[in-house]
């Protein structure tokens, strides 16, 4: 297989997935330091919003791992890094209600976040064998292990492509919620939170673009050989 293939199929999706994260520490850098005129802090803020959605059945814990903030469906708690739960920041409001975004659809039974929890221990498994794939597949050119990555690659096509709604509504539902319950002002604070958001944004579809990358490299590694 040629080096233009292999660059544009793995490459491509690498670099955009770097640029992704790039993104979002530069935003997240940027707006961290931006305070909210509301004072408000993310654990606050995740808190409010959970309160006004009515649920009251979800743990809002700090974390010690930065940028790890995420919403754990199965223990029903929304963890927060020390900086988005501490902080008035515009970035730290964004990020908290984007979690809490996640609680308000598992409260709600948003279908997409149903079928990605419904995947997880498929993906998991996946991703244990990817490892063995590598090795054994291109290192020892073992033609069995070439037929699970692609089957290991398309479960996690799927994952990630179900993860975009997913992702998308949690942020949309942070934006409106966030100006709608006064926690930022209309204007630069408003467009602080979309910097970030979307620069997270970013990152899912840059995983996604990756899994795909992979896919087709393999089915065309294997009618190669």
């Amino acid at each position: 297989m040629s080096m233009s293939v292999y660059l544009l199929l793995i490459g491509v999706p690498l670099l955009l997935g770097l640029y992704a994260q790039m993104r979002v520490s530069s935003a997240f850098g940027r707006y961290k330091k931006v305070a909210a005129t509301s004072g408000v802090t993310g654990a606050q803020a995740a808190r409010e919003i959970l309160n006004a959605a009515k649920i009251h059945d979800v743990e809002v814990r700090e974390i010690n791992d930065m940028l790890g903030d995420h919403y754990d469906p199965m223990k029903k708690r929304l963890c927060l890094s020390s900086d988005v739960y501490n902080t008035p920041s515009v970035a730290a409001l964004g990020i908290a209600a984007h979690e809490a975004g996640h609680a308000i659809q598992h409260a709600r039974a948003y279908a997409p976040l149903k079928w990605r929890m419904a995947i997880v221990p498929v993906t998991q498994f996946a991703s244990q064998m990817l490892p063995f794939v590598i090795i054994g597949g291109f290192m020892f050119h073992i033609g069995g292990l070439i037929s699970l990555g692609i089957i290991c690659y398309a479960v996690l096509a799927v994952f990630q492509l179900i993860t975009l709604p997913v992702e998308f509504d949690a942020s949309k539902r942070a934006k409106v919620i966030l100006q709608q319950m006064g926690m930022v002002q209309p204007g630069g604070e408003a467009a602080g939170v979309n910097a970030v958001l979307n620069a997270a944004a970013l990152t899912y579809v840059a995983a996604f673009v990756a899994a795909l990358g992979n896919l087709a490299y393999l089915l065309m590694a294997r009618r190669h050989e």
